[in-house]
């Protein structure tokens, strides 16, 4: 049985305890928990205090979680999701690690499903050369965390990205193979996937299923990143969850709407209906 969760990165006007509150009366089964400033701060004072007091917060709520690393700002506040593994300096790729390694001790503390990353874009005084090696070297560094850690580090393809296609990822993860023994595992935005025109988003689920640990559905238009409610774009949501299904793929399907936390309120439940009306008949 699929189990629906709702991306927290779509909440940003709701106090964390709202926005839960609101999911889990909505019927979700999980929560996507993008840390950020105002949602899970890992930098701020007493945040692993927090983070199990939010374990509690989770578990009455019945709500399974996995952790996302993609707000913005949260490091750099003049510069969209900066610093990355790819920074220029040592001690920027440090930062980004750092912070990576915080969110897996956030899913550890909170018995999370995942902790999804991307790779980040290389700047222009970045050779692809030295970004190459400075990726792999960071991923080693978060598998291996990760690992350690018994959590389990999900790495999302973002168009843009130095790792923006399955393909890239593949790629990557047979690389790393060669330097650790600490698993990557796969995190999927089916409208990343339709949007590119790489595959079929139900062929990509089908293809990397052995791999898949995150899956989001939002919404998009063909060549357009910008992620829409449910049935407002492409994406043809019904034959990914039914390649998930005989998959017998058993993590979090979530809905990722950033752009719509102003409408929080309505986008929560009218997702999860739209969802449930829209999963394929057995």
């Amino acid at each position: 049985m699929l189990r629906f969760a709702y991306n927290t990165i779509g909440c940003a006007n709701h106090r964390l305890d709202d926005a839960l509150e609101l999911i889990a009366e909505a019927g979700y089964q999980g929560v996507v928990l993008t840390l950020d400033v105002h949602h899970m701060n890992p930098f701020a004072d007493g945040w692993e205090a927090v983070a199990e007091a939010l374990k509690a917060r989770l578990e009455a709520a019945d709500l399974a979680v996995t952790v996302d690393t993609g707000s913005r700002f949260l490091l750099d506040p003049r510069d969209r999701l900066q610093p990355t593994l790819l920074s220029a300096t040592e001690e920027a790729r440090a930062e980004r690690i750092d912070y990576l390694g915080r969110a897996i001790k956030v899913c550890k503390i909170l018995g999370g499903e995942a902790v999804v990353f991307t790779a980040g874009r290389a700047k222009r005084n970045v050779s692809q050369a030295n970004a190459g090696v400075w990726l792999l070297d960071g991923l080693k560094q978060v598998a291996d965390m990760a690992a350690e850690a018994g959590v389990t580090a999900a790495l999302e393809p973002e168009p843009g990205h130095i790792v923006g296609s399955l393909d890239d990822f593949t790629l990557v993860r047979e690389t790393l193979k060669q330097m650790t023994d600490a698993p990557l595992r796969l995190a999927v935005d089916a409208g990343h996937v339709m949007m590119s025109g790489e595959r079929a988003p139900h062929q990509a689920v089908k293809e990397f299923a052995p791999v898949l640990s995150a899956v989001a559905v939002a919404d998009m238009r063909q060549g357009v990143h910008a992620h829409l409610p449910l049935g407002e774009g492409d994406l043809d949501v019904t034959s990914v969850l039914a390649a998930l299904r005989q998959a017998s793929y058993d993590g979090l399907v979530s809905v990722k709407l950033p752009r719509d936390s102003y409408r929080a309120d309505d986008l929560i439940p009218r997702s999860i209906d739209w969802l449930i009306e829209n999963v394929p008949s057995d």
